[in-house]
């Protein structure tokens, strides 16, 4: 009777007590989620000439675009993407493919309405509107080949050129986004590591006595 007490109290012990070998160190950079945008009604778009399909919300001071069914924000240098303007966002840990195409002066465009020397006649797209439609507008290219994105006189610049220019601005903000968050990374590994370090050395599991 005596041993399988012990049993069962050496078995406890084992149980409530962690071992040393078994202990596991995961490190874990938190990534913090935007604030929301407070919308007095859903937001209308504009679509970007020389881009593939890419909307902007024009008249606030936040990076917010819609592409390929997803609105996508950018915040403090990182992506995030969600099915909703206002909500639900997500962490996308790279650059967006469709960011390339984006002029970065297009804001100057849109408050002059001039697209490198044309008059650019953008009209606002209602939210309805652009869900309803913009899949249908992706897949048979309307913007460029009808509308040529609105701007009066424009002729796209030529493909080798456009993917030119799209290669140039990928490298640019990849390089700048990996730099930016390397060294963040890095250094919140670093006091994690350290944190773990200076936590007090788990208990050693108690010796058993040896009966009399």
């Amino acid at each position: 009777m005596k041993k399988v007490f012990l049993g069962a109290l050496l078995l406890a012990l084992v149980i409530a007590v962690p071992v040393p070998t078994m202990a596991r160190v995961d490190v874990n950079v938190s990534i913090g989620l935007p604030p929301p945008i407070v919308f007095a009604a859903p937001p209308e778009v504009i679509v970007l000439p020389d881009t593939r399909n890419v909307y902007v919300v024009p008249d606030i001071d936040v990076d917010l675009f819609f592409w390929n069914g997803w609105w996508w924000r950018l915040w403090e240098g990182r992506w995030y993407r969600s099915h909703y303007y206002n909500r639900g966002w997500g962490y996308y840990n790279n650059v967006p493919s469709f960011y390339f195409d984006v002029d970065p002066g297009w804001r100057g465009y849109y408050r002059d309405r001039n697209w490198y020397g044309h008059r650019w006649n953008y009209g606002r797209i209602p939210n309805q509107r652009l869900q309803k439609n913009w899949k249908g507008w992706q897949n048979n290219r309307y913007w460029e080949r009808q509308k040529i994105w609105n701007v009066q006189g424009y002729q796209p610049q030529p493909q080798q050129q456009r993917e030119e220019l799209r290669h140039q601005r990928k490298e640019q903000y990849q390089q700048q986004y990996h730099r930016r968050f390397e060294g963040q990374r890095d250094q919140q590994q670093q006091q994690q590591r350290q944190e773990q370090q200076r936590q007090p050395q788990d208990r050693q599991p108690l010796r058993q006595q040896e009966p009399q």
